[in-house]
């Protein structure tokens, strides 16, 4: 399992789709309504970095930062609908490591977390999947230490099967993590994935596992 993040967030509909986000990017990620068990949760779940909404129920999200910082050596994520460069600044300089505000794309902020996390060294920069290296973070691919040119489009699906390395990843999967939506046509990652496919070159690792989706993996 990944790193751990806690998304306190009290809205339905954009916790669950941010935990979603989150599981599909190899995340262990839980969600909360509010704060009110935030000092507990720092202790029994551990998370390596706290996705706070500014605008919560009873203490909100300056006030969680502020038990985060206390409490803990996690990173912190504001998530808010307010565009002020006030709210902005006042998350930042109380210790928040970025600052997202809604409504986003839910690959912005897989993405964002993801770069949090990294920075913190939270996660490994660079992923090895048989003789192919991918470090996302300096946007560097090679194979047998040759380099690989991709667009930015093909990085971060490289970037997200590397993560998933092994694991079977559906379409859906990855229309979320890579583009932020499902509405896109399926063949959106049909098509990206085959150039992807040429491009990595022989002997093959990305696979096709017929009905369920795609895995990235060195065959033995």
């Amino acid at each position: 399992m990944g790193a751990r993040v806690l998304v306190v967030e009290d809205a339905e509909a954009i916790r669950t789709a941010v935990l979603s986000g989150l599981t599909a990017a190899g995340f262990d990620a839980a969600g909360r309504v509010d704060g009110s068990a935030l000092e507990r949760d720092l202790e029994t779940f551990r998370p390596d970095l706290v996705v706070l909404d500014v605008m919560l129920p009873g203490r909100d999200g300056f006030a969680l930062l502020e038990v985060v910082r206390r409490h803990s050596d996690a990173g912190v994520l504001m998530l808010t609908a307010r565009d002020g460069v006030e709210d902005r600044l006042r998350g930042l300089h109380g210790g928040a490591d970025d600052y997202v505000v809604k409504p986003f794309a839910l690959a912005e902020l897989v993405a964002r977390v993801t770069a949090v996390l990294r920075r913190m060294g939270r996660t490994p920069s660079t992923v090895e999947v048989g003789d192919l290296l991918v470090d996302a973070a300096a946007g560097a691919v090679s194979r047998a230490g040759v380099p690989i040119e991709l667009t930015a489009t093909e990085l971060r699906l490289l970037d997200y099967l590397a993560t998933q390395r092994g694991r079977v990843v559906g379409k859906g999967q990855i229309l979320t993590r890579v583009w932020g939506y499902t509405e896109y046509d399926p063949n959106l990652v049909e098509v990206h994935v085959s150039a992807l496919r040429r491009k990595l070159g022989e002997p093959r690792l990305l696979h096709t596992v017929r009905g369920l989706g795609y895995v990235l993996r060195a065959e033995a």
